[in-house]
């Protein structure tokens, strides 16, 4: 087994355990609202999240040529897989401290900013017209969006159903909660899968392995699909915790308003846009937007705070751990 072939592995074996961290970390993005408004119970939304992620992986390769060619530029051979290998390590080190403490960080952001500080750190190029376009536009704009439709389309049931009964309404939410749920599971792996495609794609073609920076072998669609499916089945009960529980107290109307609203969002940022937005940042403040037609007291903004300033952090820190991660195994990638 050649250097370069084992390399290739070690890349593209870190970047499927980051594929694992993604599903346990952002698990909480499509089913959280469910599990809180009991429109189902933990394991069937965690297995519907699971299948969910699995088939919408199968719609992310615009995502995954965005992640895989359009953000860095680096030469064929080891060093740059070095630079690739360390990106990865520095998402997952950003994720597990978030995890911890509970904060529905993007895992997104954190991929792509470990991405850029270990190229950084390698003296690399950085893409930063494709940086600007691809992700700082759509980080600021989507959970702008997102706030301001669940706001829109909350008022909009309340106002189609100011008649009904309270109880029966919110037994035909929690049904249909089943489906904007299962939308949102859909939309996740659309956004989340496809981002580690991406890094596997990457870590091919500057490995030597593959001449066309896009092509996506049907293999990776699988693989990384199935782990993120594995690691959105194992749950992530804290940051579910938060976001169905701290933020405001959903009722199955406001969590069905909240998925529709942040399922719709990923769609177009993936489908038509190609562009890597974080579910986590689309699904919080689409909660935050639709609490906020109660009153605006009714958002816990101390939370959202948390949340927020994790959100802010999380590309600069993650960058700064691949750096430093750079300078760890840059000599076992010479």
């Amino acid at each position: 087994m050649s250097p370069e072939l084992i390399a290739v592995l070690a890349v593209i074996a870190v970047a499927l355990a980051f594929d694992y961290t993604n599903g346990f970390h952002d698990a909480a993005n499509a089913i959280a609202t469910s599990i809180s408004t009991r429109a189902l119970t933990p394991r069937v939304a965690l297995a519907m999240a699971a299948v969910g992620n699995f088939i919408g992986a199968h719609f992310g390769a615009e995502v995954a040529k965005t992640v895989g060619s359009g953000l860095v530029k680096l030469p064929t051979g080891q060093a740059s897989l070095g630079i690739v290998f360390a990106g990865v390590i520095g998402a997952i080190v950003w994720n597990l401290i978030t995890w911890y403490f509970g904060l529905p960080s993007s895992s997104s952001h954190a991929l792509i900013g470990g991405l850029v500080g270990s190229t950084i750190a390698a003296s690399g190029t950085v893409l930063w017209t494709g940086i600007g376009e691809s992700v700082i536009i759509p980080m600021v704009l989507s959970p702008m969006v997102g706030f301001l439709l669940g706001y829109i389309v909350m008022i909009a049931v309340q106002w189609i159903f100011r008649k009904g009964h309270p109880g029966k309404l919110n037994r035909g939410f929690r049904w249909a909660q089943t489906a904007s749920a299962a939308a949102m599971s859909v939309g996740h792996g659309m956004q989340d899968a496809a981002k580690t495609i991406g890094i596997v794609v990457l870590a091919l073609y500057v490995g030597g392995f593959q001449n066309d920076p896009e092509f996506i072998p049907e293999w990776a669609f699988w693989t990384s699909a199935a782990v993120l499916a594995a690691g959105t089945y194992a749950g992530g009960w804290r940051i579910i915790r938060t976001l169905g529980r701290k933020i405001i107290d959903l009722r199955p109307p406001e969590g069905f308003a909240a998925e529709t609203v942040a399922s719709g969002v990923l769609y177009f940022n993936a489908l038509v846009l190609g562009a890597p937005i974080s579910t986590t940042h689309t699904i919080t403040s689409a909660i935050m937007g639709v609490g906020a037609t109660k009153r605006l007291s009714a958002v816990r903004w101390g939370v959202a705070g948390n949340i927020i300033g994790a959100w802010v952090l999380t590309f600069p820190a993650a960058g700064s751990i691949g750096a430093l991660m750079y300078f760890l195994v840059r000599p076992l990638f010479s």
